[in-house]
C-alpha cells in the first residue's frame, strides 16, 4: 500500500486474500489497512470478510478484481443505511477499486439517496470522467436538499467541464425543480426555460409541468398567466400537467377558472378531485366541496388520505357530523384496522372536525390515541377546548405539551393564539398576561397582530379596559378593526358608552361602510343598554345616511343528515313563519330564566 495525493491506494490484493479459506481478523491486516478503519466508524472487518470467504472458490477461477466488483456491487444493491454504505466504501478503497467508475457511480447514487451529499461529493471527485448521468445524480441530490442553489453551481461546473454530450432533459428537469424549491432562483429558472427551448426539450411533459409550477409559485401576479402560456403551448398534456395548472388557480383563489379547468380535463385522478374540493372548502364554498366529494365517490375514484383531509375541513366548517363520522370510520377500517400508517394531518383533521361539531370528548380520544403528534395536533386540541369554553383543559393540554419537551412538538404562533383565546373565554387574566410575555422571552416568537387582538379581547372581557386601550396604543403595528372591535365588545359588556363612542367613531372613519356597519350596530346596542335613546337614534340615522345595514347573522344546523342555513331577517324560507314563531317562544322562555339580558333588543336585531 502506498499513499498517493493524500489518499490511500491498494497496490496488492494478494496480501488481503492470502488465506481465502478462513476469515481474516482485523488484527491480521497490515497496519496500513487497519488505518482505514478510523474514518469509517468502527468498521468490523470480520463481518465483511465472511462474504468474501464464501466467494473464495470463485476466486480460483475468476480474476480477483472481477469477483470483488460483482460482490461489492451486490452488497451495494442490498445496502440498508449510511453505516453500511461507509463500510462498503472502505472495502472499495481497501481492495483498490477506487478507479472503477461503475461501482463509484452506484455508490454515489446510494449516498445521494441517503442524503449524504458530502460523501457523494467525495466519491464524485474520484470518478475520472463523470458522465452526464453522474452529473445529473449529483444535481438532483442537491436540488432536493435544503441548499438547492448548489444544484445550479454544479450545473455551471458541468457546462464548464464539457462533460460528455452535455446537459440533457433530465438535467434541466432537476435544475428547474431546484428553482421551484427556492424562490430566489426564479430568474435562473427563466433562463433555464430559454435553454430548454433552444435545446429542443420543450415537448417534455415533465419539464413543462415543472415550468408551470415555477411560474405559478414564484412568478408574481402574472405568474399563473405565464404558466398558462406554457400549458397552452403543450400539445400532449398528461393528467399531472393538468393538475399543476388546476392547483395554480386554486392556490390563487380563482375557483371559477379552476372549475372550468377541472371540467375540461380529459382525465381526472384523485389529485384532481382533491385539489378542487380543497379549493372550494378553503374559499368558503363548503357545500360545493361536499357535493364534489359525493360525485367523486360516484365516479369510483379511490379515496386517499389527502382527499379525506380536504373533505373533513368542509365538514368542520358546516358542522356536518354525519359525514365526518363516516370518514372517521372509513379511516379506521381502511387504514388503522390493517395497521397502515395514518397521516398525522389526517388525524388532526378528524380532531378539528369533532371539536367543531361540539364532540370534544371524541376529539380528545382521537388525540390521545395518536401514535405520533405534531405541533398542529396539540394546537388543534388546545383550540378545540378553547372554543368549547374549556379553558382549564386547554391550558392543561398546553402545559402537558411543554412538559414533554419534544423538539418537533414545540408551541408556535398558532398555539399561543389558542391558549390566549382559552384565557379570554375563561377570564384567566394573569395566566394570559404571563403567556403573552413568554412568547418573546421564552420562545422567541414576536407577537403578531392576532396575538395583540386576543390579549385586548381578554383584558376587555375582564373589565380591564384602560389596560386594553394602552396595549393597543403600544402596539408595534397599526391596530386593525378586529383589535378595536375587541375593545368595543368590552365596552358593551361593561357598559362604557364614552370609550365605546370614541372607538366606534374611529372605526367608522377608517373602514368601508359595509364593515363599519357591524361596529355602529354594536355602538347602538351599547347606547340602548344605557337607555340613551337619542344616541341610538343618531346612530341609526348615521347608518341610514351612509346606506348600510347591520350584517346579517348566519347559523347552520344539521337535521336528519341535511345541513340547514339560517340568515337573520330572511323570509325566503318556506317555513319562515314557523321559524320566527318558535324563535319568539324560545326568547320568552329564556326571558323567564334571566332578567339580566336584553331579549327585546336581541329579538329586534334578529328581525333586522
Amino acid at each position: 500500500m502506498r499513499k498517493k495525493h493524500g489518499k490511500l491506494e491498494m497496490v496488492s490484493k494478494k496480501t488481503f486474500f492470502a488465506f481465502p479459506s478462513s476469515p481474516r481478523s482485523s488484527n491480521s491486516l497490515p497496519l496500513e489497512v487497519q488505518g482505514l478503519q478510523k474514518p469509517f466508524q468502527e468498521w468490523k472487518t470480520s463481518q465483511w470478510m465472511v462474504p468474501f470467504h464464501v466467494a473464495g472458490a470463485v476466486l480460483a477461477h475468476l480474476p480477483a478484481s472481477r469477483a470483488l466488483q460483482q460482490r461489492l456491487f451486490a452488497l451495494l444493491l442490498s445496502c440498508d443505511g449510511l453505516r453500511s454504505l461507509t463500510r462498503i466504501h472502505a472495502q472499495i478503497i481497501v481492495n483498490g477499486l477506487a478507479d472503477k467508475n461503475f461501482i463509484l457511480a452506484k455508490l454515489l447514487s446510494f449516498y445521494i439517496s441517503s442524503g449524504s451529499l458530502s460523501f457523494a461529493l467525495k466519491v464524485f471527485e474520484n470518478i475520472g470522467t463523470p458522465s452526464t448521468a453522474v452529473w445529473n445524480q449529483l444535481i438532483r441530490g442537491h436540488g432536493d436538499s435544503p441548499m438547492p442553489h448548489r444544484a445550479v453551481e454544479l450545473y455551471e461546473k458541468m457546462v464548464a467541464a464539457g462533460a460528455g454530450p452535455g446537459p440533457d432533459e433530465y438535467t434541466y428537469s432537476y435544475l428547474l425543480s431546484a428553482c421551484v424549491r427556492s424562490g430566489g432562483l426564479f430568474r435562473v429558472g427563466e433562463q433555464l426555460h430559454g435553454r430548454v427551448l433552444r435545446n429542443g426539450y420543450c415537448s417534455n411533459v415533465c419539464i413543462r409541468t415543472i415550468l408551470v409550477r415555477l411560474y405559478d409559485l414564484h412568478g408574481g401576479d402574472d405568474g399563473i398567466t405565464s404558466g398558462r402560456k406554457v400549458f397552452d403551448e403543450m400539445g400532449d398534456r398528461n393528467v399531472m400537467l393538468w393538475n399543476t395548472l388546476l392547483a395554480g388557480y386554486v392556490r390563487r383563489g380563482d375557483i371559477d377558472t379552476a372549475w372550468r379547468v377541472f371540467h375540461k380535463m380529459p382525465e381526472k385522478n384523485v389529485v384532481s378531485w382533491t385539489t378542487v374540493i380543497s379549493g372550494c372548502a378553503k374559499n368558503g364554498n363548503c357545500r360545493k366541496a361536499l357535493s364534489l366529494f359525493s360525485k367523486m365517490q360516484m365516479a369510483g375514484v379511490e379515496l386517499d388520505q389527502v382527499a379525506l383531509i380536504a373533505v373533513l375541513s368542509a365538514c368542520a366548517e358546516l358542522g356536518d357530523l354525519r359525514l365526518g363520522k363516516w370518514i372517521h370510520s372509513y379511516v379506521v377500517e381502511k387504514f388503522c384496522a390493517k395497521n397502515q400508517p395514518v397521516l398525522v394531518s389526517l388525524n388532526n383533521a378528524v380532531i378539528h372536525m369533532y371539536a367543531s361539531c361540539g364532540l370534544i370528548d371524541r376529539a380528545y380520544e382521537v388525540f390521545r390515541l395518536m401514535p405520533r403528534r405534531s405541533t398542529v395536533s396539540w394546537t388543534t386540541m388546545i383550540t378545540g377546548f378553547a372554543k368549547q369554553g374549556l379553558a382549564e383543559e386547554a391550558l392543561a393540554t398546553f402545559h402537558l405539551m411543554l412538559s414533554l419537551g419534544k423538539e418537533d412538538e414545540k408551541p408556535d404562533e398558532v398555539t399561543f393564539l389558542g391558549v390566549l383565546g382559552a384565557c379570554s373565554h375563561g377570564g384567566l387574566v394573569d395566566e394570559g398576561r404571563n403567556l403573552f410575555k413568554s412568547m418573546k422571552q421564552s420562545w422567541g416568537i414576536d407577537p403578531r397582530i392576532e396575538h395583540f387582538g386576543s390579549m385586548v379581547d381578554l383584558l376587555s372581557r375582564s373589565g380591564h379596559l384602560d389596560e386594553a386601550h394602552k396595549l393597543i396604543q403600544s402596539m408595534p403595528m397599526e391596530p386593525n378593526d378586529v383589535v378595536w372591535g375587541a375593545l368595543l365588545g368590552g365596552c358593551r359588556i361593561h357598559k362604557k358608552p364614552e370609550l365605546a363612542s370614541l372607538v366606534a367613531r374611529k372605526l367608522v372613519h377608517e373602514l368601508s361602510p359595509d364593515i363599519a356597519a357591524g361596529y355602529l350596530s354594536m355602538l347602538s346596542d351599547i347606547y340602548a343598554i344605557a337607555k340613551r335613546w337619542k344616541e341610538v337614534a343618531d346612530i341609526r340615522q348615521m347608518m341610514a345616511e351612509i346606506g348600510v345595514r347591520k350584517p346579517a347573522g348566519r347559523s347552520w344546523v344539521q337535521v336528519n343528515g341535511m345541513v340547514h342555513e339560517f340568515v337573520a331577517g330572511d323570509w325566503t324560507n318556506k317555513h319562515s313563519s314557523l321559524i320566527y314563531d318558535v324563535l319568539g317562544v324560545l326568547i320568552q322562555q329564556l326571558k323567564q330564566e334571566s332578567e339580566h339580558l336584553n331579549f327585546e333588543d336581541m329579538f329586534f336585531s334578529a328581525l333586522e
